[in-house]
Parts: C-alpha cells; structure tokens; sequence
C-alpha cells in the first residue's frame, strides 16, 4: 500500500553562517539535544516574514546581538528530513517531515563579549568559534548534507 505524501511538507527556516575576523564560524551546542553535537545558529521564519527578516531576528534571538554584515545570501533551499524520535520531541514535529533552509553568511563587527546565548529563550548551552572544515564531523547526522551544501556555496569565503 503506497502512502499519500508525494509533497513532503518542510518548516520554512533560515540558516546563519557568521565568521569573525579569523574567518572561524560560530556554532552553539544545542540545550534540547543531549548528543553533544555543534551547530550554526538557525529558526524558523514567522508567518508574514520573509527570510531576510527572520534571519536578522533568530540572529538576535540566539546569540543577543546582530552586530553583523550580511556578506551572502544562498541561491538555494536546502531540504532535510528529521528522524521520527527528534520530531516528536518538537513543538512543530507533528505537521512536518523536516526544514527547508535559506541560508545567510555574515561578518561579525563585534566582540565575543558581545554574544549572549542566555536570551529570553535559550537554545545553545555554550559557544564558541570554528574552524569551516570541523563543521561537518560535529553535526548531528541527519544535517551533515545540509552543511555540505552550504560549504560548497560559500566556499568563496575560505579560499582567500
């Protein structure tokens, strides 16, 4: 018996990709996930948002401050699925399969001092900077093509 869902239904997102002056990336480990696992900051897009929009907003949501310079904006939008255990643990899980992600790369203008991953509501337990090519290997699975695509969009930044 073939089920019905031909058109998988993704929770509209954005990605952010913020480098400091070293050209490190930003990545938070996540306070819902026990798994340890490192990743860039990203959230959902409000209805009536556009993605421009939600990026500046989810950039100060979670890390407290937007003292940034948008550098790139993706062509593309990256779908990938979640595993059935994760989406149920997720206020949305119920009505999506997985993300579709409209990625951004910034240059942060501030100083570490300037991040805070207490905001109102927290998602990281800690932070810290990143070497581009770790990115991958310290990602949960079910994220590590997402990644890959991006780094080869953006690659241009690291190959200076």
């Amino acid at each position: 018996m073939q089920q019905k869902m031909n058109k998988k239904n993704y929770r509209k997102c954005v990605g952010m990709m913020i480098l400091n002056n070293k050209n490190e990336i930003l990545v938070g480990k996540r306070l819902d996930h026990p798994s340890g696992h490192w990743q860039m900051p990203q959230g959902g897009i409000d209805e009536n948002e556009n993605p421009e929009e939600a990026v500046w907003r989810e950039m100060q949501e979670e890390i407290g401050t937007n003292n940034a310079i948008m550098i790139k904006k993706s062509k593309q939008w990256i779908n990938y699925n979640i595993p059935k255990e994760t989406l149920n643990t997720l206020p949305w899980g119920h009505k999506y399969v997985g993300q579709t992600q409209k990625w951004f790369s910034f240059r942060f203008n501030g100083d570490d001092s300037d991040i805070n991953i207490g905001t109102e509501n927290p998602e990281f337990s800690e932070w810290k900077w990143t070497h581009h090519n770790l990115l991958v290997e310290n990602i949960v699975p079910f994220k590590r093509n997402t990644y890959k695509k991006i780094l080869e969009e953006f690659k241009d930044l690291f190959n200076n």
